[in-house]
């Protein structure tokens, strides 16, 4: 009995801190302005993880985009960039669609969503972008 309560409290220390750190797999509600302060959008974004990266594909206005994204995670103060992991919480997506290609960059918020910004190929300016988890 004893050493059932040992293994209840080691999962609980070890499995509910790893479930913090989803990464940034799943389904979106996106929110968002284009580059120079212009137009409000909305959409949705879904996130699956591809091997050592993630495929991010939206869905905006009729129109999808299709990324390739890489993880970064905060791992006792120190940015660690690697493979793609549950413990991400920033991500960096390169983009195309049937007539423009950019990069955006996104930062996991404490709520769970992802704020970021993003800009496309020629432009000298960024848009923002925010992510809410679609339940």
């Amino acid at each position: 009995m004893r050493r059932l309560s040992i293994l209840s409290i080691l999962f609980v220390l070890f499995v509910f801190p790893m479930q913090a750190f989803a990464g940034p797999e799943g389904a979106y509600q996106v929110f968002g302005t284009s580059p120079g302060g212009g137009n409000e959008y909305e959409g949705v974004v879904a996130v699956e993880r591809n091997g050592d990266t993630y495929v991010v594909v939206w869905e905006v206005g009729g129109t999808e985009f299709i990324g390739t994204g890489l993880g970064a995670a905060n791992v006792k103060g120190v940015v660690t960039m690697g493979p793609a992991s549950g413990q991400d919480t920033a991500l960096t997506v390169s983009y195309i669609s049937e007539d423009s290609f950019g990069l955006a960059f996104y930062v996991e918020r404490d709520n769970g969503e992802w704020e970021g910004i993003w800009t496309f190929g020629g432009s000298e300016n960024i848009g923002t972008e925010v992510w809410v988890p679609i339940e």
